[in-house]
């Protein structure tokens, strides 16, 4: 048996944390989908720059789209919805097949807005809105700001993926926020089963950490991280507030893994893969770990509910000088404005793009 579909059937969902038209048009999203088990997609600015800088099938939809008077922003919206929306046709016998739980894509709101609550909730309207799938997610940053946006999102029904997660606190803040909207809509009578994810980002920890720690804890700070969250999850989903919520149709806010790319050239290019298996969970993965995962991959165990030994790591990394609250604190804020700074690139290039086709033609 494949190693994904082994994966998949220990009820880990894997996802591919990448979108471009050529994916679509040559049918590897497909052949993902059918080979490797592949039941989502998550996407980002950055992911949708690449893809447009390293692509001319998106030129004709620029031209047609590159009117003086519609903003890059406007038009970066018409070509990620309609990628997104092809994706989402492909994964919707999965979505219909699993009532919902899966079978995802996911769009991201303007990175600008992880600091302000209400153009957040504004944008998470609209997006969805306008892509008029049942199974996209509109992805907002789990920051102080973004957590008012998460409840409101989903007592107005929009399904929301959070990200920028980088630590238990956040994302038991992120599961606070969502169960409020839930609970909201349970108030207001209204069908309170909205979904919604939880991404923790994982590989950034090691890379934050890398050469300043003793070499046994190379690697090993992400993991422990994702454990202890793991631990969270488990007991959050298990808590009377929240089964009170189920038992009035709530569904779950699943946990998802994201940054599992292996960043350290001499690690093992499937570690956080291997590490996070772990059942009623979502691995989104770049295509090259996935490929990789499919080639040599072998799951030895799977996460303990109790986080295993990830206390003991994680007392380790104290004691060598690492303040995890504070590490915390500026991955997210620094990967918000890593987004920003994508964003900015994407849009850039969209106007530059759109300049060039009108002026030859």
């Amino acid at each position: 048996m494949k190693a994904t579909k082994t994966l998949h059937d220990l009820g880990q969902s894997l996802w591919l944390d990448n979108i471009t038209r050529d994916l679509l048009n040559n049918g590897s999203l497909q052949r993902y989908i059918d080979e490797l088990s592949v039941t989502g997609v998550t996407s980002n600015p950055t992911i949708f720059d690449h893809a447009i800088k390293n692509s001319t099938t998106y030129n004709a939809d620029i031209s047609r789209h590159a009117l003086p008077t519609k903003s890059a922003e406007d038009r970066f919206f018409d070509l990620a919805l309609a990628d997104l929306t092809r994706a989402a046709e492909l994964f919707q016998s999965v979505f219909a097949r699993t009532n919902g739980m899966d079978g995802w894509v996911s769009l991201e709101v303007p990175p600008a807005f992880a600091h302000d609550s209400d153009r957040t909730i504004e944008a998470a309207r609209d997006l969805h809105r306008r892509g008029g799938k049942p199974n996209l997610f509109i992805k907002i940053p789990g920051t102080a700001e973004g957590l008012p946006a998460i409840e409101a999102a989903i007592f107005a029904g929009v399904p929301i993926n959070v990200t920028l997660l980088f630590s238990r606190e956040q994302y038991v803040a992120t599961a606070e926020a969502y169960l409020r909207g839930v609970e909201r809509r349970i108030a207001a009578g209204l069908n309170p089963a909205v979904a919604s994810v939880a991404s923790l980002f994982v590989s950034r920890w090691d890379v934050a950490v890398a050469g300043k720690v003793p070499g046994e804890l190379t690697n090993r700070l992400g993991i422990a991280v994702a454990q202890r969250t793991y631990k969270a999850y488990r007991e959050f989903l298990a808590s009377p507030r929240f089964l009170r919520a189920a038992n009035a149709g709530a569904l779950p806010q699943r946990l998802l893994w994201a940054s599992t790319g292996t960043k350290d050239p001499q690690a093992s290019d499937i570690l956080y893969i291997k590490a996070l298996a772990a059942p009623f969970t979502i691995n989104t993965m770049p295509d090259a770990t996935l490929k990789a995962f499919d080639d040599h991959g072998e799951i030895d165990t799977t996460l303990a509910p109790d986080g295993g030994d990830c206390e003991r790591v994680l007392t380790d990394f104290v004691r060598a000088g690492i303040d995890i609250d504070v590490l915390a604190a500026r991955l997210q804020d620094d990967g918000a404005q890593s987004f920003v700074k994508s964003w900015n690139d994407l849009m850039g290039r969209i106007d530059s793009k759109g300049i060039a086709i009108r002026k030859a033609s």
